[in-house]
């Protein structure tokens, strides 16, 4: 039995296998259908991984390692996962909520602007860019991605955002098939934070979004 608005918050401190990830967020999202599971945030980090979503393009990839390459059924096009990105997969019911991709897409954008908000960094959304930027001197830079799946109005899939990784990673792709583009992190934007100290706010902020 499904205990309603029940909402649980899982912590990953050891880096998690991207692969295992899937298989986890499949089993709960099955669980969820059958009213098994309740909804779930699951913080954490991968080990260094490329992401295709299902707008990727080959062109806007030149990874050496192949073997660090997966194709996934979210939206969006390639992406880095690694240590000292935020991951949180987010497995909510949108039948308990309003049956809207598009308003949840922008709640996971104002969610993630608030938390960094509250960090002194001013993030912004642009019109046909996906993610979460910042603008400086008339240059933008990517510091959070939003890449979602949604199987019988049960997401999954999520959010990452750069707190302190090794951002060299991202030169092996267009992120998001964004050419004009940059990268960028807290840690570059001269927040010295823990992913702790980040969680902390982004569960805080979490109900006023959902």
């Amino acid at each position: 039995m499904q205990i309603s608005n029940i909402i649980e918050f899982k912590l990953s401190k050891d880096l998690v296998e991207y692969d295992s990830a899937i298989e986890f967020m499949k089993n709960h999202v099955n669980k969820m259908k059958k009213n098994n599971a309740n909804e779930l945030l699951w913080f954490l980090e991968h080990n260094s991984v490329f992401t295709a979503g299902t707008s990727a393009k080959e062109i806007d990839q030149n990874i050496k390692n192949k073997k660090l390459i997966r194709y996934v059924g979210r939206g969006g096009q390639w992406t880095w996962h690694g240590p000292g990105q935020r991951v949180v997969y987010i497995m909510l019911d949108l039948k308990q909520r309003e049956r809207d991709i598009k308003k949840y897409i922008n709640n996971l954008e104002e969610w993630i602007i608030l938390t960094l908000n509250c960090f002194n960094i001013n993030a912004i959304v642009q019109k046909g860019n996906p993610g979460v930027w910042i603008k400086k001197n008339n240059t933008f830079f990517k510091i959070a991605s939003i890449g979602v799946r949604i199987s019988h109005w049960i997401t999954w899939h999520g959010i990452s955002i750069n707190v302190n990784p090794n951002l060299k990673s991202f030169d092996e792709i267009i992120p998001c098939g964004v050419q004009n583009g940059f990268v960028t992190s807290l840690e570059k934007e001269g927040k010295n934070i823990t992913l702790d100290q980040f969680d902390k706010k982004l569960k805080e902020n979490f109900s006023l979004f959902f």
